[in-house]
């Protein structure tokens, strides 16, 4: 017999003792929310630490009542579950069932089961007050809903305003859920920005930059009923190399919209042959392009180009313009307009836009609005950037808009640090369309309500204002379908 040495080595594992996993701290919609708006929405949870999900045990995230999910992220503490084919009246679970969600550590247990539970209201669709006398926008060919948002917008005047909000420039509805998570309602208009045209594709870690062509937030917005709107910040190339060479990091290399940091000339952009026209015409076919994808999901656009152009007429120093298009006067400024309105409305034909111009109102410049403007035939609304520190009623700036355009057009607040008060605006008869409050961050970057440059910005007057009687916020916005 050969004996066979048995080696046992006997040691006694460590075992680990299971600590608590991801809990669950809010849910945006909470659950049994009700009178909510759309055909789609997206579920946000935040939970109190950093967690994953592995696409396996995605798969048993469910929607009931006939709905289903779209796309599931999960990134840092958050979970965001799109839900789509929502309908009216009807009531939903979603469910995420337990073990779906994971810490980062192999002794944490798996957050427990999550379901949440909301209603989808019936919505009344936008009846003009006068159907056979619909105001015309400067398009003849408008769509319908371009056609049913602007008259909209009439049938408010002087009643009440619209709640809006600038998004970061991510493309996405971040502000606008921001402040629905701290007031409980979501501001009407969310604005966009072709910021970051030119950076396509990304640039390494640039993730938070999104692709124009992902329409996914404003079509969301649109879906519950709010209103859409883009501006341009239009960066430009110092040369035809920079160009060229292409956008390489943060600080553009060579790109800018400041006239203090780039050198492009907009009265050669205006002339067919030289590389700064081929530059803006390759550019305004790109934006148009991405402005035809929302066309097609039909939404109409309050489009808002070239704004800021005159910056302080130079009341405070030479240089006044902030922008190159506002650089070497009106008149190239008002050419660069309506070539922009003839190319993506005549070439391209898109019947979605309302076009809105920003008049600088600034005191001692009263004699030069004019001289900005690109006529009656190419503005359908106008608008006033303000940032001032006060909330005050803005009657300088209304009388001035309503002045230019004999009290025909329509006004508004596109941009302002804080807010004006509403009551105070209805008071002085300042038939505002709406507000829109430029994207604020606190001074680490994250989404705030108020930042030391906008301190009117409380808690209490942002509750005040969306609570307003004044104010019509995304909740109580009719279809315009």
């Amino acid at each position: 017999m050969i004996p066979v040495l048995i080696l046992a080595a006997c040691q006694d594992e460590a075992v680990q003792e299971m600590v608590s996993g991801p809990e669950l701290v809010s849910c945006d919609p909470a659950d049994e929310a009700r009178d909510l708006t759309g055909d789609a929405l997206t579920v946000t949870m935040m939970f109190d630490r950093s967690i994953r999900c592995p696409s396996d045990r995605m798969d048993g995230i469910s929607v009931d009542g006939g709905a289903s999910t779209g796309e599931i992220t999960a990134s840092m503490n958050r979970l965001q579950i799109q839900v789509l084919g929502l309908e009216p009246e009807r009531t939903y679970t979603l469910l995420v069932p337990e073990g779906t969600v994971l810490g980062y550590t192999s002794n944490q247990k798996p957050a427990a089961e999550i379901k949440v539970t909301f209603t989808m209201k019936a919505v009344e669709s936008y009846v003009p007050s006068d159907p056979d006398s619909m105001r015309r926008l400067v398009n003849p060919e408008a769509s319908r809903e371009a056609l049913n948002l602007y008259n909209f917008l009439f049938d408010q005047s002087g009643k009440k305003t619209l709640s809006g909000a600038q998004s970061s420039h991510s493309h996405q509805n971040d502000f606008v859920d921001f402040i629905y998570d701290r007031t409980g309602s979501h501001p009407a208009l969310a604005g966009y920005d072709f910021l970051f045209l030119h950076f396509s594709p990304t640039p390494s870690g640039w993730t938070w930059v999104q692709n124009y062509n992902d329409i996914s937030a404003p079509k969301e917005h649109w879906a519950a009923n709010g209103v859409v709107s883009y501006m341009w910040h239009w960066n430009v190339p110092d040369s035809k190399e920079a160009w060229d060479r292409g956008l390489k990091d943060y600080d553009f290399d060579g790109y800018a919209f400041y006239t203090s940091s780039t050198s492009f000339d907009i009265r050669e952009a205006l002339k067919p042959g030289t590389w700064q026209n081929d530059f803006i015409m390759k550019d305004i076919d790109e934006v148009a392009g991405y402005l035809q994808l929302l066309e097609d999901a039909g939404i109409p656009v309050l489009w808002r180009p070239l704004h800021e152009a005159a910056g302080n007429y130079d009341i405070y120093g030479p240089g006044g313009a902030w922008f190159w298009w506002g650089r070497h006067g009106a008149e190239p400024c008002r050419q660069l307009w309506r070539l922009l309105y003839d190319r993506l409305v005549n070439v391209h034909g898109l019947d979605n836009l309302i076009w809105i111009w920003t008049v600088d109102v600034v005191k001692g410049a009263e004699d030069q609005y004019l001289d900005w403007y690109p006529g009656d035939e190419y503005v359908d609304i106008l608008g006033v950037d303000i940032y001032a520190q006060d909330v005050d009623a803005k009657t300088r700036q209304y009388q001035a808009l309503t002045d230019l355009t004999e009290d025909e057009k329509l006004v508004a607040i596109t941009e302002c640090g804080n807010i004006p008060d509403p009551a105070k605006c209805m008071e002085a008869g300042n038939r505002w369309s709406w507000f829109m409050v430029w994207c604020t961050t606190d001074q680490n970057g994250n989404l705030a309500l108020n930042s030391p440059d906008w301190s009117l910005n409380t808690p209490e007057h942002w509750m005040s204002v969306m609570d307003s009687p004044y104010v019509i916020n995304r909740e109580s916005m009719p279809s315009l379908r």
